[in-house]
This record gives C-alpha cells, structure tokens and sequence, in this order.
C-alpha cells in the first residue's frame, strides 16, 4: 500500500504528465517550457525535479502515453474475419486517422531529441515495436516462408513506407502528398505493398 508522500508523489508526477501533454497538443514541443507545464500543474518550478530528472524524461513519459493511445487504435481497427491485405488496409487507415488527430503528438515522438548526451531508456525504445508488432500477423500469412526475424525486418520496411509518406505529407515537403490526399494515397501504396510482398527479403 502507497504512502501518502509515494501517493503525493505518484499525483504530481501524473498532474505533470497531463500538464505536458495539454501544452504539446496546443503549440508543439517548440512550445514547451518546464515553467510553463509547473504552473499548468499547479506547482514549483523545483518540484518537476522531485519526480522526472528533467523536461526530457517529461516528454518521454508523454511520448509512452501516445505510443500506447496509438497501439490501442491500430489494434482495435484489425478484424478477425479481414483477409491479411484486408488488416494492413485497416492498419494503415487507423495510423493516418491517428495522426491527423494528434498531430502535435505524433511529432513529438518522432522528432523529440534529447538535449543532452543521455540515451533513451530501453523501456521507452521496446514501446516503439507497437508500430510493427501488428503487421506480422497478415503478413506471416501473406508469407509463411520468411523466418520470424525476416518478417519483422519486412513489417519494418512496410511501415518505414508508409510513415515516410504521412511525414512528408504533414510537414509540408515540396514532395509531399496534399493533406486532404493523404488517406487515399497511403490506401494505394498498401495496396501495390500487399501485391508485392513476394519479393525476396534476406533471412537474419
């Protein structure tokens, strides 16, 4: 049973994680300042320090948050009954829908860069899988010869594609897809990817 200082403790920490992901979903990580996000939480400066080692760890706790929102989109939009090219339809079309509602944190995940020689903790890094972990299924049936190591070296690759075209529609490269083509373009690149999973992947 919790203490009331581990359960103070344990309530700050989350009143400064909403903090942080409130002020990110309105102006961005650019927008984010540790006075900014204590005074949201209705406490000290110093007192982030009690509970994360930095802004940093802050926005790595906010970042686990949206990887498992995201998780939790991509796997409620699978059926059962889909076909394989049927799920990577609805995988796909449940990522765009999640990143045209989360814009803000959606970029904070991938363009977040620590700001000091610190690495990013293991824990958070294994978070990332949920962005491929449900690809291997439809596509170990597409392709029940490649090895578990294969398949998830060809769900990253498969991923990787579509990520690429959503990034560069939604920060507005001079190549970019229009924003308002977005889902109906990524439809078409899954489609010509399902067709295509016969070639040849290295086996690991």
């Amino acid at each position: 049973m919790q203490s009331k200082r581990e359960a103070n403790r344990a309530d700050l920490r989350n009143r400064l994680i909403e903090a942080a992901e409130a002020r990110i979903a309105a102006d961005g990580l650019r927008g984010l300042k540790a006075r900014d996000v204590t005074a949201d939480a209705g406490c000290a400066l110093g007192a982030l320090y009690n509970v994360v080692e930095d802004l940093d760890q802050l926005i790595i706790l906010v970042n686990s948050r949206t990887l498992a929102r995201l998780g939790e989109a991509l796997r409620a939009s699978i059926s059962e009954e889909a076909t394989p090219p049927e799920k990577m339809q609805a995988l796909g079309k449940a990522y765009v829908d999640f990143v045209l509602s989360n814009r803000k944190h959606w970029s904070a995940v991938f363009f977040h860069r620590l700001s000091t020689d610190a690495e990013v903790p293991d824990w958070h890094k294994q978070e990332h899988a949920v962005l491929i972990d449900n690809l291997i299924e439809p596509l170990a049936q597409m392709r029940p010869d490649l090895s578990p190591s294969a398949l998830r070296v060809r769900a990253g690759t498969l991923f990787s594609a579509v990520h690429g075209v959503v990034q560069l529609s939604l920060h507005g490269r001079f190549v970019g897809t229009p924003p308002e083509l977005l889902a109906s373009e990524v439809r078409a690149l899954i489609d010509a990817m399902s067709r295509g999973t016969h070639l040849a992947v290295p086996e690991q």
